[in-house]
């Protein structure tokens, strides 16, 4: 799978391209990288990007001629997603994330800076996509996470595969707490029923955990979870 990162700050990927999962991914081939700088296609003699807005304003507007000419200059695989990473986009989801890793040939992210970017940029664009509903101070960060996350889900990225599986969000719910050795420490004890051997006993009280922790802490997630069996029993009655 091919990554295009369009950034006018390249070596802010530097160290997370060559660092633990994602660095060994991309060694093993999974997926590749290109970064691509607009500034290299600046037409003026300055290299410049950006310029004031149109009707006046605080800040400077990223300038479209750099950007087209940067996504422009890329191969164009069948598959082709093009995202501009903006706190208006949709809200980055482990779902989303699960499209790109399966529907995808090749993601570009288009990274934003300043206090935007031209709006006709957005002709080039097939999605936007939100980190969430806050306002940083530049699109490298919610394009590490977006290349992070899709990264990690594409065959052969993780040695323990189904581990997968049993991960936040996968079955609608948060994960369920997990222990290691030693089985107390500073009188905080590991529940008797992972010590237990009885391997039945440990899914359910997981899916208990899993029931009650995505309860309490994403009510939102809850109500979702709740409303997907409750329809998913429906048509194990009413098959149709």
């Amino acid at each position: 799978m091919r990554f295009d990162i369009v950034t006018l700050f390249p070596d802010f990927f530097e160290s997370p391209l060559h660092s633990g999962l994602l660095g060994k991914a991309l060694a093993k081939q999974i997926a590749e990288v290109h970064l691509t700088n607009p500034r290299d296609f600046a037409i003026d003699k300055h290299h410049r990007v950006d310029d004031e807005p149109y009707g006046g304003g605080v800040g400077m507007l990223i300038k479209p001629e750099p950007i087209f000419a940067a996504v422009e200059s890329l191969p164009i695989l069948p598959r082709r997603e093009v995202i501009f990473v903006t706190p208006q986009g949709e809200s980055m989801q482990q779902s989303m994330l699960k499209e790109f890793s399966t529907k995808f040939d090749q993601i570009v992210i288009i990274c934003g800076h300043y206090e935007g970017i031209d709006e006709r940029v957005m002709n080039l664009v097939t999605r936007e996509v939100s980190l969430g509903d806050f306002v940083l101070t530049c699109g490298e960060i919610p394009a590490l996470a977006l290349l992070n996350g899709t990264i990690r889900l594409l065959p052969g990225a993780i040695g323990k595969e189904d581990s997968l599986k049993f991960e936040s969000f996968e079955a609608g719910l948060l994960d369920y707490p997990q222990y290691t050795r030693p089985s107390v420490f500073r009188g905080l004890e590991v529940p008797a029923v992972l010590r237990s051997g009885n391997h039945a006993a440990i899914d359910r009280w997981r899916t208990q955990q899993q029931i009650e922790r995505t309860r309490i802490r994403r009510p939102d997630l809850y109500q979702c979870w709740l409303e997907e069996i409750g329809q998913n029993r429906q048509e194990e009655v009413n098959p149709e």
